[in-house]
């Protein structure tokens, strides 16, 4: 129940002890803004109030008044036989708040000045009487204070306090939900950071503290009164949003990389950094050492607009780009940019409600969440790219060390090669030169002895001669420039056709027209001119043979050597005249990877055969 009265000051009084928890009382408190500082709380005329409820400027002050001292005068009447405590609440925001009491002569005296701290001031009014109180209130630089007047019976106060959030739950909730996305994503950048040692990561973790930050207190705080939701409405919010801008900037240069992709858009953002890092100090200067809240809003402002129009001219270039991942972060920006303006309309309608779809900060913190996810989207790709661009590195460094180690093994090859060729070349001109002497003297030492036989002579001439022929083989095989398939084929065919010369034993070679052009190593061609030569020499010696057919072939995958003679055929149960030379000529064979083998049909078969198309 509230009781009216006329008191001195033209007041109309508040009936204290019918208080229930807590009462509005702006009908019965009169207001004044002090817009020229002209008097001092105590002596304050009291024709400068005006009643409360019916103030022009109660649900939003003027921004030029923001600066001044507010005045809240009212009287509250104590019917009972007891003192009786009260807490009075003024509005939120306000930077101080100084509680005056009317003596009995008139004056006004301070009481209290600690209400700043928690947002209320204490009433006290003596048993059986009339107490008039004055309110002075500093306004914080808050552009959308409104003005109170609420008694509050102490015990009541938390309850009081829980009313004043509980209006705004659904609010509160998206707000914790997205804190705890940024809680993660914190935590994500930062182990990437720590596992990448990229910078751009660290840069992006500072920016979801700043977001972290604004979106948990903006939430917390919410009809929280208290000094530190007037500073953090008044400063704090706004230096998270252009800090947490500073370091989204410095996170976009890094991420695309815009010193090397994109010098005229890394430019433009570092000289944006820069013009927001130096007004916030600015704005930091102006807010703790100055009164001059127009000077505030306007570098607000201007901060704001700047931090807009980058997003515009980020938006409007990575357009003009044909760049993929700077797309993603343009539609993040965008999005952004979209719902930071659904946010700015709706504070603009000025309208208090506690729906969550008309709630500013939710559409701002829609924002965030679109930002966080174009990012994602782009460090996906960015990491794809990446790892396509680290695989194809790795294969470039593999295929050049494999490079360097087949050069390497080359010029070994080469130098063994070249040896080779030395030592060919040293044979045949010096032991060839000297066998080729020893043979020459052997016959004319048989020509001077006439009729005279003398067997050792004979065998010097015939040891000479063979051990010519083998050191001609070993040279043929040395020679690098001998490492061909036709190479081979000739020389076998000229040793065949020489050696079946003057032997009763008819030789024929057969060569396809289309024979392959093969590299065939000094080793392979030493080889297998050894197994002819050991299958030549047993069908001269054993088969009793008068033909001898020596055919070469294409076949599917291959080429084959097949060696048939018509003579008696061998016994491949009891091998005797061959002892170890069939194995011998077998493990030489298999050695190098060429199969062969021996059949009895029509003679004796010996085939020899490689598959071309296994390196």
């Amino acid at each position: 129940m509230v009781s009216f009265a006329q008191d001195h000051s033209r007041g109309l009084v508040v009936t204290a002890d019918s208080i229930f928890h807590f009462l509005n009382i702006e009908k019965n408190t009169f207001v004044y803004i002090d817009s020229n500082e002209h008097f001092l709380a105590e002596k304050i005329p009291d024709s400068k109030f005006s009643l409360l409820s019916g103030y022009r400027f109660q649900n939003r002050i003027p921004k030029r008044l923001l600066s001044k001292s507010i005045y809240l005068k009212f009287s509250l009447k104590n019917n009972s036989s007891y003192n009786q405590q009260f807490l009075f609440y003024p509005g939120m925001y306000f930077k101080k708040i100084t509680l005056y009491e009317k003596t009995n002569e008139g004056k006004y005296i301070i009481k209290d000045q600690t209400g700043s701290k928690t947002g209320f001031v204490n009433l006290s009014v003596p048993a059986g009487s009339i107490q008039t109180f004055l309110i002075q209130c500093k306004p914080s630089k808050f552009e959308y204070l409104r003005l109170k007047a609420i008694v509050i019976e102490p015990g009541y106060i938390q309850n009081f306090m829980l009313e004043l959030s509980d209006t705004f739950r659904d609010k509160k909730i998206a707000s914790y939900i997205l804190c705890g996305i940024l809680l993660m994503m914190i935590m994500f950048t930062l182990v990437n950071f720590f596992l990448n040692k990229k910078i751009e990561f660290l840069y992006h973790c500072f920016f979801s503290v700043c977001m972290f930050l604004l979106i948990f207190f903006s939430s917390y705080l919410r009809r929280q009164p208290g000094w530190f939701s007037e500073f953090f409405v008044s400063y704090l919010d706004l230096a998270l949003l252009i800090i947490g801008t500073i370091f989204y900037l410095l996170f976009t240069r890094k991420f695309l990389d815009t010193n090397n992709k994109h010098k005229k858009l890394d430019k433009i953002l570092k000289a944006v950094s820069l013009a927001l890092g130096f007004m916030i100090l600015l704005y930091t200067y102006v807010y703790f050492n100055t009164d001059d809240f127009m000077l505030s809003i306007i570098l607000e402002n201007t901060m704001k607009i700047m931090a807009l129009f980058i997003g515009i001219i980020f938006i409007f270039m990575s357009l003009k780009n044909n760049d993929r991942l700077m797309n993603y972060m343009a539609m993040g920006s965008g999005a952004q940019i979209f719902f930071s303006i659904i946010s700015l309309l709706l504070i603009f309608t000025e309208k208090v409600t506690t729906s969550l779809l008309k709630s500013a900060m939710f559409y701002f913190e829609v924002g965030i969440i679109m930002t966080i996810f174009f990012f994602l989207l782009g460090l996906t790709y960015k990491n794809r790219k990446e790892l396509v661009e680290k695989i194809k590195e790795q294969e470039a460094m593999k295929m050049e060390a494999e490079m360097k180690a087949f050069e390497t093994k080359l010029a070994v090859i080469n130098a063994q090669q070249e040896e080779r060729n030395r030592i060919s070349a040293d044979m045949h001109d010096d032991l060839g030169a000297g066998m080729t002497s020893i043979r020459l003297f052997s016959e004319l030492a048989k020509s001077k002895m006439g009729d005279k036989v003398m067997p050792e002579i004979e065998k010097i001439s015939v040891s000479a001669d063979e051990l010519l022929n083998k050191m001609n083989a070993i040279i043929w095989s040395m020679s690098s420039s001998n490492d061909t398939l036709g190479n081979m084929v000739a020389y076998i065919r000229s040793y065949a056709l020489e050696y079946f010369e003057n032997t009763g034993i008819k030789c024929r070679i057969s060569i396809p027209d289309d024979l392959p052009d093969l590299v065939v190593s000094g080793v392979i061609r030493r080889n297998v001119f050894l197994v002819v030569k050991e299958a030549l020499n047993n069908i001269l010696k054993h088969a009793a043979a008068t033909e001898v057919n020596i055919i070469l072939g294409n076949e599917e995958n291959g080429i084959s050597l097949i060696i048939h003679d018509n003579g008696k055929g061998i016994d491949t149960d009891n091998i005797p005249r061959f002892g170890n030379g069939l194995k011998n000529m077998k493990k030489r064979m298999e050695d190098l990877g060429i199969d062969f083998k021996i059949e009895n049909k029509n003679g004796t078969i010996i085939r020899l055969y490689r598959d071309v198309t296994i390196s």
